[in-house]
């Protein structure tokens, strides 16, 4: 591999996106690194942080926990997830992900095969502002088998 051909980011270069909540960073991308076929990235929250609901309808995600816990709700469906632990979200299904633990959350993601165009890449099914209070009230999920609540 030619030096030409070796694309290296770091998470600290890269200005986080948050406008749908949390700081997200896309790492290797058609914009970072040219890549074709998909792109990956990572994603921080802070205790009782969210990723608004949203769904991809030409690619796959796959989520793996590198720090705390999350929820990720899946079609409505609360999963949790943890560190170490992985979880692949199908093309068409909406996701949301949520730290309802007291410690910062990092996950890292993969998205593939890319979207014709970028702007048909992502389709938002909720604002930021709506996943904040998802439930009615913030913090609400299930974690570990129980439920955790706002305080």
């Amino acid at each position: 591999m030619s030096e030409h051909d070796r694309r290296l980011t770091a998470a600290r270069d890269i200005a986080p996106d948050r406008r749908r909540g949390g700081e997200i960073r896309v790492l290797l991308g058609p914009r970072t690194v040219g890549s074709t076929s998909g792109f990956m990235g990572v994603a921080n929250l802070a205790p009782g942080e969210r990723i608004a609901e949203h769904y991809h309808p030409y690619s796959e995600e796959f989520l793996y926990v590198a720090r705390g816990e999350l929820i990720v709700d899946l079609d409505g469906e609360p999963v949790p997830v943890r560190t170490g632990e992985a979880l692949y979200v199908p093309v068409n299904v909406r996701h949301r992900l949520r730290n309802v633990a007291d410690e910062p959350a990092e996950v890292v993601f993969q998205l593939g095969p890319l979207a014709p165009r970028p702007e048909l890449g992502h389709v938002d099914t909720e604002s930021a502002a709506e996943a904040a209070t998802f439930g009615g009230r913030p913090e609400a999920g299930v974690l570990g088998g129980r439920t955790e609540a706002a305080p």
